[in-house]
């Protein structure tokens, strides 16, 4: 059973508190501040496995993203460079060093 608090009287599970710095956004707001179509939020909102759905609230039909949550789960995606010392090492395994193109033996 989760847990339940009471706030001024109401039993709530979860209260959910809109910032200034963190505002609810509409579909196309979230689309123009992440650069994402909307077609591509909207997918990511009901398509994905709910491990990596991207988090929503739907308020009369319409769907409103929290930026921070929006941040988080963009940051999720993020991908890194990969690892150029393994790739290097990889690459040249087995390579004869002293052999270089275009140098003769004398």
């Amino acid at each position: 059973m989760s847990a339940v608090g009471q706030v001024r009287g109401v039993l709530a599970e979860r209260v959910i508190v809109s910032l200034p710095g963190d505002p609810f956004m509409p579909l196309r707001g979230a689309a123009a501040y992440s650069g994402l179509r909307v077609s591509t939020l909207r997918r990511a909102i009901t398509d994905c496995d709910p491990a990596g759905r991207l988090p929503a609230y739907l308020v009369a039909g319409q769907y409103l993203l929290r930026r921070s949550e929006l941040d988080a789960w963009i940051t999720r995606h993020r991908v890194t460079g990969p690892d150029l010392d393994r790739i290097v090492a990889e690459m040249t395994r087995g390579i004869d060093r002293r052999a270089r193109p275009g140098r003769e033996e004398a």
